[in-house]
């Protein structure tokens, strides 16, 4: 048997800390799930609207690159899309939300000109289709740091969810149980204990009264 069960007064006190401690407890992590769950729905809305701006830029950019291949030559934008160097300026960082540590990305561009080919015999659909496609790139790191940011905050979500469950389905009773059971067993303890001194006191009054 749990020495904590037995009912004194002792135990009694450390069953209603207990209770106020899980019952804190509880408050803590509902909130820290409503806060998530906002952040998570902001996200979401982030996420459709970064998708939206994507699937209009693409359509953009392969439009300009089309007009591109046939001003100029398949060949020819392939040959220069093959010479632009390849882009190593992202960075990867993190930041806490309510303890959850979630992705940062950071991308600065290689410094230089504007666009890495020369203007000569090219076509400015080109210079419009490289642009849109920098777009593009920008864009679908943006939307990967969100959506990798919501299936982290949906994961921390869920697993605050059991926490707060299991705070409030079975610590939060336990305790409120094993307190009223304390307190009613020390009620009955005191009562008894008054009911003998009642007793007592009349055995030891009847003795003075004969004597």
């Amino acid at each position: 048997m749990d020495p904590n069960t037995f009912p004194t007064k002792g135990n009694l006190i450390l069953a209603k800390n207990s209770l106020a401690l899980a019952s804190q407890g509880y408050e803590l992590m509902d909130k820290k799930r409503n806060i998530l769950i906002r952040e998570l729905m902001n996200l979401i809305e982030e996420a459709k609207n970064i998708q939206s701006e994507i699937d209009t830029t693409f359509s953009e950019a392969y439009e300009a690159l089309q007009s591109a291949n046939i001003r100029m030559g398949i060949y020819k934008v392939q040959a220069i899309a093959a010479s632009i160097p390849e882009d190593d300026s992202i960075a990867i960082k993190t930041r806490s939300i309510m303890g959850t540590e979630i992705p940062l990305v950071q991308y600065e561009p290689a410094g230089g000109p504007p666009l890495p080919y020369s203007f000569y015999d090219t076509s400015p659909a080109l210079d419009r289709a490289y642009g849109c496609f920098e777009k593009v790139k920008q864009l679908c790191l943006k939307l990967s740091m969100v959506e990798n940011s919501a299936y982290r905050l949906a994961t921390s979500i869920s697993k605050t969810q059991k926490r707060a469950n299991a705070l409030k389905n079975i610590t939060i009773p336990h305790y409120q149980e094993l307190s009223k059971t304390i307190a009613e067993a020390l009620e009955e303890k005191e009562r008894e204990e008054f009911t003998r001194l009642k007793v007592i006191k009349r055995q030891h009054t009847a003795k003075k009264d004969g004597s």
